[in-house]
């Protein structure tokens, strides 16, 4: 099976897990359930999940243990997108070419979503490790808590949003938001899932300096598509990033040099993957398809 046959029949399975897990849409709170459902039912790459599920296997995982974990960091992940695309945050009105959450169902009801989904993403982590306590899943849990909060994703957002306003303009923001805002939860997917697993501090080591790496080379280049692709294949309006002085790689060493440097983070994060041999290998695929990406 080719790399995009495989991505494809992952893509599908997760879409299964993730139906086991979302919450009936019922009670009193039916719209506030609506709106997480339809949000993460949206479609998307499902990196994330993904990301956990093949660091699982890499390691010898089997069996569903860790399907809780998957479906709880794609929670996480489409809850950063309900409030990111706030008024009060990037303001966008479109997210995987639907209106985005709040153009929907309001702007409050998009704020309860999101915190719905991120309390969702613990309890079901929280309820696979009651009903199986061990160390390693302990420690995923840790990792995904670590890369959502104020020392991962909420400090790149953080930094994002303070760039704007303090006009900074130096590669050291710049990279502190990409390392945080993107590659922390990227990050904290490959350890999770091969802490479940039980993978060595060495293994964790590798997959940590891959995860930095690219997450690095995934805003990269969507920093990157928001100059050159379309609404067509994003699913979001396109250039905002320079209509509203975002700092991004483009803006501070130009489209060309970044593209050089996305090469480069590429070449990084391969050699992140070296000690793995032959079992890293949709990982090196995936990275080599990022640096082409169209979407």
């Amino acid at each position: 099976m080719n790399f995009k046959d495989e991505m494809k029949q992952k893509v599908a399975q997760i879409e299964i897990i993730l139906d086991e897990y979302l919450p009936a849409q019922e009670g009193l709170q039916k719209t506030v359930l609506t709106a997480m459902n339809t949000t993460v039912k949206a479609g998307g790459k499902r990196l994330r999940p993904m990301l956990i599920n093949e660091t699982y296997q890499m390691f010898g995982g089997k069996g569903d243990i860790v399907k809780p974990f998957m479906a709880a960091i794609e929670m996480v992940h489409t809850y950063s997108l309900v409030h990111d695309d706030l008024p009060a945050m990037d303001n966008d009105d479109y997210r995987r070419g639907m209106p985005s959450n709040h153009k929907v169902f309001g702007e409050a009801n998009a704020v309860l979503a999101g915190d719905g989904l991120l309390s969702l993403a613990f309890d079901t982590m929280l309820a696979a490790i009651a009903n199986n306590p061990c160390q390693g899943e302990i420690k995923a849990a840790q990792a995904v808590s670590e890369g959502a909060g104020v020392q991962g994703m909420v400090a790149g957002q953080v930094a994002d949003l303070a760039s704007e306003k303090s006009g900074a303009r130096d590669m050291d923001t710049l990279r502190f938001i990409h390392v945080n805002k993107t590659g922390a939860m990227i990050r904290a997917s490959l350890l999770a899932g091969g802490c479940v697993a039980g993978a060595d501090e060495e293994q964790l080591k590798a997959l940590s300096d891959f995860g930095y790496a690219y997450g690095d080379l995934f805003q990269m280049t969507d920093d990157i598509l928001d100059v050159e692709g379309s609404f067509e294949s994003m699913g979001k309006t396109l250039g905002k990033d320079a209509q509203e002085g975002k700092l991004t790689y483009i803006s501070l060493v130009g489209l060309e040099e970044a593209k050089k440097i996305a090469g480069q983070t590429a070449e990084n994060a391969l050699a992140a993957l070296e000690i793995f041999g032959e079992k890293a290998w949709l990982l090196r695929e995936l990275t080599n398809a990022t640096v082409n990406r169209k979407s």
